[in-house]
C-alpha cells in the first residue's frame, strides 16, 4: 500500500518534471529568438554597429537552441524513468543520439561562426 502511494508520486512528480523541463525548453527557444531578433533592429536602421547582423544572430540564436536542446534531453529522460519499457529505452537512446548530433554539430557552427566573427573583428581593428 506505501510502496504504490510511493511509486503514484513519484510517477506524478516525474510528470510533473518533464512538463517544466519541455516548458523550459519552450521557453528557451521563444527567449533565444527574441534575444536574437534584437540584433537585427540597429541594422535595419542603418546602425553599422555590428559588423554581420546575421552571424551575430546565428551565433545568439544557436547558443539558446543548444540549451533547449539540453532540457528536451532531460525531459526526455525523465518522461522513460516512469516507463521504462525496452521500447521507450530505444526510443529514449535514439533521441538521445539525434539530439547529441544535434548538439556536437551546433557546437561546432557555433564554435565556427566565432573563430570568424573574431577575426573580422581582429581585421576591423586593425589600422
Amino acid at each position: 500500500m506505501v510502496s504504490e502511494a510511493l511509486e503514484a508520486g513519484l510517477v506524478h512528480a516525474a510528470g510533473t518534471l518533464r512538463l517544466v523541463l519541455e516548458g523550459l525548453s519552450l521557453a528557451t527557444v521563444l527567449i533565444g529568438l527574441l534575444a536574437s531578433l534584437r540584433l537585427i533592429r540597429p541594422h535595419r536602421r542603418g546602425d553599422n554597429a555590428a559588423s554581420s547582423p546575421l552571424q551575430a544572430v546565428r551565433l545568439r540564436f544557436g547558443t539558446w537552441l543548444a540549451l533547449a536542446l539540453e532540457f528536451q534531453l532531460g525531459a526526455d529522460i525523465v518522461a522513460t524513468t516512469t516507463s521504462p519499457s525496452r521500447d521507450t529505452l530505444i526510443q529514449l537512446a535514439v533521441v538521445a543520439v539525434i539530439r547529441t548530433f544535434l548538439n556536437v554539430f551546433l557546437a561546432r557552427e557555433l564554435e565556427a561562426e566565432r573563430r570568424l566573427a573574431m577575426g573580422e573583428e581582429t581585421l576591423s581593428h586593425q589600422p
